[in-house]
């Protein structure tokens, strides 16, 4: 089995990724090669909490110009993570005032 930190790679914090909280739903960068199964339970096993479902997305890569020089970005895979009712929020989504 891989190390669940190798799976998970960042949360993904943006303005529509902050709205999904309020539904216990949560946004990770996730590696490419990972499955639904191995995400889940790189979830429970990292933040001790009870998944209830994970969708998964591949991000394409976009073209990108700096200058005269052109490239892509890399591909990355998103992974949107319901938790069950009832469990604790996780910490580094919640907004400090």
């Amino acid at each position: 089995m891989k190390n669940p930190r190798d799976i998970i790679k960042r949360p993904v914090i943006t303005e529509r990724t902050s709205e999904f909280v309020e539904q216990l739903k949560y946004v990770f960068e996730v590696d490419i090669r990972s499955n639904k199964t191995e995400i889940k339970q790189a979830i429970e096993s990292i933040f001790k909490v009870k998944v209830v479902s994970v969708n998964t997305l591949r991000m394409p890569a976009k073209p990108r110009r700096y200058g005269r020089h052109s490239g892509y970005t890399s591909e990355w895979k998103k992974a949107i993570v319901q938790l069950a009712e009832g469990s604790k929020p996780l910490e580094f989504f919640e907004a400090s005032v």
